[in-house]
């Protein structure tokens, strides 16, 4: 242990994504031994269930404000998060499936921590992405798996490869420079789709998908044409899969390569054999 560090700590750990179900006993004997919790969930009912574990937790939901950039609200986020961490407290962030994707707050959080002299490190939760893979029988070594925040995709100039599946997040506000809205529309999705047809038929099936955060609910799987998906209802929470639209093709120059390769290390285990 480091007796430099200043007292004071913080831990981001991950709820999972469906409540009650997916957390660990190590993330939940943080949330408990913590002196204060933040929550960043969305949903009262999860924010109740974790007031049954500690008695001081405190929502950043009120941080976010429609009209309002989110890279604020992350930065008042963080503040809140290191003013008690700098007060001495045991500092714990709980955060809806894994706490480092696809969540600013905590890798920064835990940055600014340890660049001041303060104990800090993240503990994994099961992400969507997990449960995307169960949920829809996925098995991302098949045929290999690409994952793109959906407006990053459109901001700069990426490759896609469609002889793997594509993952799409965040396609509910696809298109938005602003980090202001909770949402874009049709109009902003026809300009991803206009995107992914260079690369597949419009006809080609793709699938809506969102991870049940409640024992009660289900996961949605919608699959529905590319060509449609301007017009689908898809929210924040909804994450877009497209699966091969083609078949791998073979590399006959590193496949020979790899065969000379092979007979080398035959050819010098037949030389020492015979040698023996």
């Amino acid at each position: 242990m480091d007796d430099n560090r200043l007292p004071g700590s913080l831990v981001c750990v991950g709820l999972g994504m469906t409540l009650g179900s997916h957390l660990g006993p190590l993330a939940r004997s943080h949330i408990e031994q913590a002196d204060v919790v933040f929550a960043g969930v969305s949903d009262g009912v999860v924010e109740l269930w974790l007031h049954k574990m500690h008695a001081d937790v405190r929502s950043l939901q009120p941080y976010y404000r429609e009209g309002k950039s989110r890279m604020q609200t992350y930065r008042q986020m963080v503040e809140a998060i290191l003013t008690e961490v700098r007060a001495g407290k045991k500092v714990c962030g709980v955060f809806y499936g894994h706490p480092g994707v696809f969540a600013w707050a905590p890798h920064k959080s835990i940055a600014v921590a340890r660049s001041e002299g303060y104990a800090a490190h993240m503990e994994p939760g099961i992400s969507a992405e997990d449960c995307l893979y169960a949920d829809l029988g996925i098995d991302p070594g098949t045929y290999g798996c690409q994952h793109y925040e959906a407006s990053q995709l459109l901001f700069y100039q990426r490759r896609i490869d469609p002889t793997a599946y594509l993952v799409l997040w965040q396609v509910g506000l696809v298109g938005d420079q602003s980090l202001a809205r909770f949402s874009t529309g049709p109009a902003y999705r026809q300009v991803l789709v206009d995107v992914l047809a260079r690369d597949y038929p419009l006809e080609h099936e793709v699938i809506i998908y969102r991870t049940p955060t409640l024992p009660i609910q289900s996961a949605r799987i919608e699959r529905i044409a590319l060509a449609a998906l301007p017009q689908a209802d898809v929210s924040m929470a909804d994450t877009v899969v497209i699966p091969p639209a083609r078949p791998l093709l073979a590399n006959p120059e590193i496949r020979a390569r790899l065969a000379a390769l092979d007979q080398v290390k035959q050819d010098q285990a037949d030389a020492a054999l015979s040698e023996s």
